[in-house]
């Protein structure tokens, strides 16, 4: 059973190769948790530039610079990354992280007060490149109608699914008064329910990381699946 995806990317010749080759960008982009290695052989700028592409590539994944390959044995084994349920048993805000990464690009767009999106990267690297492994995040303090969003979700998959790398998320649905949580890789997704919201306040948190979404899209159409 495959436990988590780990990605190491080089500090002195990260950028060159997610450059040069798209399969590096997909490492990138599927990651659970990623490790800047050879931190030793390269400079400050270096390696804060390569950290800054790599959270914007992937915001979901905790990022860890290593020096000569040192890393303790509870930051590889035991991620549950596939276990969106264990995740959150975890870390309850994982899906926070990508905040004030996101806030920086100055896309956070709010509509009513009750629902915004950080919309996805377009990063350009300083060699000008543009990655085509991008995020984005949909976020709202309004539920699902559940049977909009099976529908639409389904028809993205149809169409994008090969697209999709990772997709996860927590969903204030309507009439729950669970949490839903929902995950997927290409075009296999799954949901289940979690814990009560008690007294945490209702919001939808979903991170989508893919190879050239059409972000405004699956945005708009998220939006349409809120209840009336």
């Amino acid at each position: 059973v495959l436990d988590a995806v780990v990605t190491l990317v080089d500090a002195k010749h990260g950028q060159k190769q997610l450059n040069e080759h798209e399969e590096v960008q997909r490492q990138v982009g599927f990651a659970d948790r990623i490790f800047i290695t050879k931190t030793d052989i390269a400079s400050s700028e270096e390696i804060a530039a390569l950290k800054n592409r790599l959270m914007h590539m992937n915001p979901r994944a905790p990022i860890q610079t290593i020096t000569k390959g040192v890393v303790s044995l509870d930051s590889v084994l035991d991620l549950r990354g596939f276990n969106l349920n264990a995740k959150l048993d975890i870390d309850p805000h994982f899906l926070e992280e990508d905040d004030h990464d996101h806030s920086e690009c100055g896309h956070d767009h709010h509509h009513d007060h009750e629902h915004h999106h950080d919309h996805g990267h377009n990063h350009h690297n300083h060699h000008g490149h543009t990655d085509r492994i991008q995020s984005f995040v949909f976020k709202s303090d309004k539920p699902f109608d559940h049977r909009k969003l099976e529908d639409f979700l389904g028809g993205v998959l149809s169409v994008f699914g090969e697209k999709m790398l990772r997709y996860k998320g927590v969903l204030y649905v309507k009439g729950s008064a669970r949490k839903v949580v929902l995950q997927g890789v290409h075009e296999m997704m799954g949901s289940d329910l979690a814990g009560p919201w008690g007294a945490e306040p209702k919001q939808t948190r979903m991170v989508f990381i893919g190879i050239d979404l059409p972000k405004d899209t699956l945005l708009a159409g998220l939006e349409g699946c809120l209840a009336n």
